[in-house]
């Protein structure tokens, strides 16, 4: 069931001071006296659905305007499906929203607020100018056919986006696949060819490198230690040094005699013994040392080499190799690809098959439906005082082009663009809606369309659809306007006693002086009191007998001489 407006609060707008507002199901009128204010509460409806504020619409002395409204499936919201919706609008400063105590964007107010009400009127946005709104109507027109290829047709789309990112996935076409795995074989060929010994083949190939170059420098260093414990002359040196292990054979030799010292004497023949030991390992190792220059230099190009494939593949040899696996699974991958992607592009050809058939038949549907929906509309109109109006439903864009612009194209199949067009006097011809209706056209054309169109938010809102409008004309939209309240939440703001006398709740608002200052005051009517006002729609003059009696005709004509049973009233 569609959320309908349960509860409205004003505070702070222009004449509004503070008023609260209960709706019920069914047609709300709202009358009162031409500028006492009855836009002003469509104007703080519009406004808390995301619409524009006018300049100076605070009121005077007022730091902020506040409008909250809050919508449930049967006026109450006590089942707990409801949502509130609340707007701030500072005498200074940018304007704030809320959703269900949550401040929100204004445009989300207002996308949210476009799927609630139905606002119309001279100065208003609506909704059904857009050609989503007006597409969204004529599907709703033609019925379950048009629904379930729609519903064929989104699901072959969504079909076709999973299809292609499937085929996305294994690297495109055919040829993009190909160039993919050349690419792969001549990465993958190019690290094996390297036949990389594992990660730390670089630390053992530097260390070795640092062996090879550096073996003059080791055999100098060698050559200064044996100097020292064998006793060779360096280069240039003057005299005949002694070997260490000689002046330590003096030293064991001078404090061997002496007892006390004995267990110097063990020390100093244990460090004699180490030094030769010493001396031998040095001889032998530095005898072992080889010039390899062929090999320093193979040593020099594999680091080259393997720095490369670093610079191209990794930081690190580890991550090379993890490459190179990397490359080997894709490359099995896109052998496979081969067979699976035939399959994918087999089932994408039969889904753009039933695409353009769910398009076609959708399209057909929609062109069949667009008369019929035309005509109907016009019927309507005729009984709403507009007996020359014109409406036509187009669908599709110009001949042999798409809303793209390329024949053929998905949009023109399925008659995507569709445009109400109107004209209301004879000779001129149609033109979109919105470009050619005046303000009580369009609200009685849009009550028109919602007549016989079942789509659409819950509540529906009419400003000055009476404009105009009279005698057995007034009747009629009064019977249209009782009609549509079967189906949907009516306000309807109006000058006409038989609008007035046909709906379920009366409201009406007038202009009072309190304490120097002028405020609208809004009141839910009884059954007697909506005697008196609409005696004073009738005659402007509430206290005549006869208006009076015209008065009690008219309520008991709709069936409204009664007291409602509903929740419509004031808040306190």
């Amino acid at each position: 069931m569609a959320l309908v407006l349960s509860d409205l609060r004003v505070r702070g707008l222009g004449v509004i001071d503070d008023v609260s507002l209960r709706f019920g199901p069914g047609m709300t009128a709202v009358t009162g006296e031409t500028g006492a204010g009855k836009t002003l509460l469509v104007e703080a409806l519009q406004l808390v659905l995301g619409g524009q504020a006018a300049p100076g619409i605070v009121r005077d002395g007022t730091r902020e305007a506040l409008v909250e409204v809050r919508f449930g499936d049967d006026g109450s919201g006590d089942d707990g499906s409801e949502v509130v919706l609340a707007r701030s609008l500072p005498a200074a400063g940018r304007s704030r929203a809320w959703r269900d105590g949550r401040m929100v964007p204004l445009a989300a107010a207002a996308e949210l607020g476009a799927r609630l009400v139905d606002i119309h009127g001279q100065h208003d946005h609506q909704s059904l100018f857009s050609v989503a709104a007006q597409r969204r109507t004529l599907d709703a027109y033609a019925g379950a056919g048009a629904g379930a290829e729609s519903d064929r047709r989104r699901e072959a789309r969504r079909e076709l986006r999973d299809l292609d990112a499937d085929l996305a996935l294994l690297g495109g076409d055919e040829e993009a696949r190909r160039r993919e795995a050349e690419v792969l074989e001549y990465q993958l060929a190019e690290i094996n060819r390297a036949a990389i010994t594992g990660p730390d083949e670089e630390d053992a190939l530097r260390a070795e490198r640092d062996h090879l170059a550096g073996l003059e420098e080791r055999r100098s260093a060698v050559r200064a230690v044996l100097a020292v414990l064998d006793g060779e002359p360096e280069a240039g040196a003057a005299g005949e040094p002694l070997p260490v292990a000689l002046l330590l054979a003096r030293a064991v030799e001078a404090i061997g005699a002496i007892e006390a010292f004995q267990s110097w004497e063990e020390r100093l023949r244990a460090a004699a013994a180490e030094l030769t030991d010493l001396a031998s390992d040095l001889r032998r190792a530095s005898e072992s040392w080889e010039d390899d220059p062929h090999r320093l230099e193979e040593v020099q190009q594999r680091l080259r080499l393997l720095a490369e494939l670093r610079r191209k593949y990794g930081a690190t040899l580890s991550e090379v190799l993890g490459e190179r696996e990397r490359f080997r699974r894709r490359l099995e991958e896109l052998e496979q690809a081969g067979a699976f992607a035939a399959d994918l592009l087999a089932r994408r050809s039969q889904v753009e098959r039933s695409l353009v058939a769910a398009e076609n038949e959708l399209g057909k549907l929609r062109r069949s439906a667009a008369p019929e929906l035309a005509r109907d509309v016009e019927a309507r109109l005729r009984t709403l005082g507009m007996p020359m109006a014109r409406f036509e439903v187009a669908v599709g864009g110009p001949a042999g082009s798409g809303d793209d612009g390329s024949e053929g194209s998905s949009a023109d199949r399925a008659g995507d663009r569709v445009r109400f067009l109107f004209g209301a006097n004879p000779g001129e011809p149609v033109q979109e809606l919105a470009r050619v209706a005046s303000g009580g056209e369009l609200s009685r054309t849009m009550l028109a369309i919602r007549l016989v169109a079942l789509d659409g938010p819950g509540t529906v809102v009419f400003d000055e659809v009476d404009a105009g409008v009279g005698g057995e004309a007034a009747r009629a939209l009064a019977s249209s306007l009782q009609e549509l309240a079967t189906r949907r939440q009516v306000l309807v703001v109006t000058h006409l006693p038989q609008v007035a006398a046909a709906a379920d709740h009366h409201v009406t608002v007038a202009k009072v002086v309190t304490t120097g200052r002028t405020l609208a005051q809004v009141r839910v009517l009884s059954p007697a009191e909506r005697v008196i006002e609409v005696s004073r729609m009738l005659s402007g003059h509430p206290d005549s007998p006869t208006a009076r009696a015209h008065a009690e005709e008219l309520l008991a004509a709709a069936g409204r001489d009664r007291p409602s049973t509903t929740k419509a009233g004031l808040v306190d």
